[in-house]
């Protein structure tokens, strides 16, 4: 389960990045605890978290619900954005960098930064050793918009050109069920409710497209 990190003062106006001394706005604070208290209702059994404190924060009040401790996982962390750390959006849009990012993003790399495709590299193998690590458990890894809409873009099979179509809002669950096979998008940006992932006692698997059964869902990394 990748949850997007609750919001900051800085949300939608600047880029943050990896700035130090960013912490939960009141209103982020408010939307850690409603998706705490969203995600209280699954097994989960391991909550980890990009090491910066805006995500750290979120995690804590997840896995406060659980009784867990809030592991780093220094490879989710949000994108090297260099010279453009702490810079206004609004001016950084009108740059032609901007530009490249938003159309061809597998070309792009962050002036003084890292490459998308870096941070998409770092995050998808941070999330297999999750995956690895953690086999049919019910795990959350807080995260930043850029990493995590990486990470679907390759479970998905998506390019990383289109990567940008996909939205990831602040305080969001984001769920893929790995399999043998590859990974299943089950919810995407989801704000709402979350009863639909809970095991039924005596409901027996669900139906593969073929007809025949699957193992029951297990919505983790």
């Amino acid at each position: 389960m990748l949850v997007r990190h609750a919001v900051t003062a800085h949300t939608g106006s600047l880029l943050s990045g990896r700035m130090p001394g960013v912490p939960l706005s009141d209103a982020g604070r408010a939307q850690a605890d409603a998706v705490a208290a969203r995600l209280a209702v699954l097994p989960v059994t391991a909550v980890y978290a990009s090491p910066i404190e805006r995500t750290t924060q979120t995690a804590e009040a997840i896995a406060a619900r659980h009784g867990l401790r809030v592991r780093p996982l220094p490879g989710v962390v949000e994108a090297d954005y260099g010279d453009w750390t702490g810079g206004r959006i609004t001016d950084l849009a009108r740059t032609d960098e901007w530009r490249v990012v938003q159309a061809a993003p597998s070309r792009a790399r962050f002036p003084g930064g890292e490459t998308i495709t870096g941070m998409q590299a770092r995050t998808v193998a941070a999330l297999d050793d999750v995956v690895a690590a953690h086999p049919n458990e019910t795990v959350v890894v807080v995260s930043h918009a850029d990493p995590i809409k990486s990470a679907v873009a390759h479970y998905t099979g998506m390019h990383l050109d289109l990567f940008q179509r996909v939205h990831v809002a602040p305080a969001s669950v984001t769920v893929l069920d790995f399999h043998p096979f590859g990974a299943t998008l089950v919810k995407c940006n989801d704000t709402g409710g979350l009863d639909d992932l809970v095991a039924r006692p005596g409901a027996g698997p669900p139906p593969a497209a073929d007809g025949r059964a699957t193992a029951p869902r297990d919505a983790h990394g």
